[in-house]
């Protein structure tokens, strides 16, 4: 009778349902765009699909997150589309092909070359000979950079003094006059530019039709873009380059999860745009932005659905 009685006391204990799988998504340094978008991503994940949990991952961002969901280390990462194209396409910063597919693009991020405005550096040809920080080590914005400034003739391992500074490592040293200037790709009103364009008075270095249009011949995952006056305090328009942050994921995920992942973030999306603002430009009719890398099947087939 007692064996009974502790038996059916366990199974009151025990739990009956499976425990939730834990998952990681990739974003970048906290001082950018990539954490409180992954953040929102993974909070409305981990709220609307049965037995999933995902939590943001503070990452160097998009090289780390590209190769670490091909790893099957995270369930997807926040990357720039230039960098998840290489992947493919087993370019740049990757030796081979890499197995990757989308499941939708984000939003622009756009290039900011920023120096102090006393300084006098009005153009990119004139970061020759600087000390220049190219963006934090295995992100996005170090491949940008480093390939913007090599498409002028500078070579950054003769032509300047790099170092690789992430977002806010990137403006305290501006600040303090330990580089003469600096490369943040993030997306419209980043927070590390906005801060520190209302302590200091900064210049956005623009980059020429002639020098953009060089640029994307050769990078065609990038396009022109136009940085309205007043985003950044007492900055004036200024012409520079966007390109489209995607979520990659691996090529080996199951159709079913990329479907489930895609279908809830674009029925919560409102959720995610009160969190970040470029949400707002994350649509069903932006998912396709990044051409050259295929969307995973099961995301295809969400958004197919939406059109029937």
């Amino acid at each position: 009778m007692i064996n009974r009685v502790l038996a059916l006391a366990l199974l009151l204990i025990l739990p009956t349902s499976v425990h939730a799988e834990n998952y990681s998504i990739g974003t970048g340094g906290q001082s950018g765009i990539y954490y409180p978008f992954g953040g929102a991503l993974a909070k409305v994940w981990s709220e609307n699909i049965a037995d999933t949990n995902v939590k943001a991952e503070v990452t160097a961002a998009s090289v780390e997150n590209t190769i670490k969901v091909v790893r099957g280390d995270m369930i997807a990462g926040i990357a720039m589309g230039n960098v998840v194209l290489d992947a493919y396409k087993g370019e740049g910063k990757f030796k081979s092909a890499m197995p990757v597919k989308t499941l939708f693009a984000l939003y622009p991020n756009l290039v900011h070359a920023i120096a102090l405005e006393k300084s006098g550096i009005t153009s990119i040809s004139q970061l020759k000979g600087k000390r220049i920080s190219l963006g934090a080590p295995a992100s996005g914005t170090a491949v940008t950079s480093a390939a913007l400034l090599e498409s002028m003739g500078i070579d950054v391992k003769k032509d300047i003094d790099a170092v690789y500074l992430n977002y806010s490592e990137t403006t305290n040293a501006l600040a303090n006059g330990q580089i003469d200037a600096g490369f943040i790709v993030g997306g419209q009103g980043v927070g590390a530019v906005t801060q520190i364009a209302l302590t200091h008075k900064i210049s956005v270095i623009p980059i020429s039709d002639a020098e953009s249009s060089a640029f994307i011949e050769q990078y065609p995952a990038y396009s022109a873009y136009t940085i309205p006056e007043n985003v950044y305090n007492n900055v004036g328009a200024v012409s520079t380059l966007s390109v489209w942050n995607v979520i990659v994921v691996s090529a080996n995920m199951s159709d079913e999860m990329a479907f489930n992942l895609t279908k809830t973030a674009f029925e919560h999306m409102a959720d995610v745009r009160k969190v970040v603002k470029v949400a707002e430009a994350t649509t069903p009719e932006n998912a396709y932005r990044l051409k050259g890398v295929p969307l995973h099947p099961g995301a295809q087939k969400y958004l197919d659905s939406l059109t029937k």
